[in-house]
């Protein structure tokens, strides 16, 4: 559906050259389209453009999802609960300091969790109790509890893929 969607406009656009071409030209397409063209034609043929331009990016629009992940194998499954919790914490807490391409975070000061390979829940779980690398450049238990193990789970999940 997508795909017949997508090709619709380019095929209306090609059967518009074509008839130009096969007119003789712009100018006699013009002439053609206007001196023989009947009422049901010029009614028809904005009525299609404007179709096509609401249509598709209505569809393109309904059909767009909020993934798990923002790219890769992970953008077509559904967040679980707890993933949805997870990313929506780590988007409060965490995402000006860290990158990370699921959650579309652009942080500057702390590590891509993109770029440090896969993460295990464990090590991500300690790095927000003891604060990153233990270096101050990070605060010691940003989060807690649930929160922390929710965030942990999700980078876990997400990171490096």
């Amino acid at each position: 559906m997508k795909i017949a969607i997508f090709l619709a406009p380019w095929v209306i656009l090609g059967a518009g050259v074509l008839f130009v071409a096969f007119s003789g030209g712009p100018s006699r397409a013009r002439q053609a389209y206007l001196t023989r063209g009947n009422r049901v034609v010029r009614l028809i043929a904005p009525l299609v453009f404007v179709g096509m331009g609401i249509a598709v990016p209505a569809v393109v629009i309904a059909d767009q999802d909020q993934a798990l992940g923002g790219g890769g194998s992970l953008s077509s499954q559904r967040p679980s609960e707890d993933d949805a919790r997870g990313k929506s914490l780590f988007g409060a807490n965490c995402a000006t300091c860290h990158s990370l391409a699921a959650s579309n975070a652009r942080g500057v000061t702390g590590p891509s969790l993109d770029n440090l390979g896969l993460l295990d829940e464990k090590r991500v779980l300690n790095a927000i109790r003891i604060g990153g690398s233990g270096k101050d450049q990070m605060p010691a238990g940003l989060l807690e509890g649930e929160n922390a193990e929710a965030v942990a789970k999700y980078v876990a999940r997400v990171a490096g893929r």
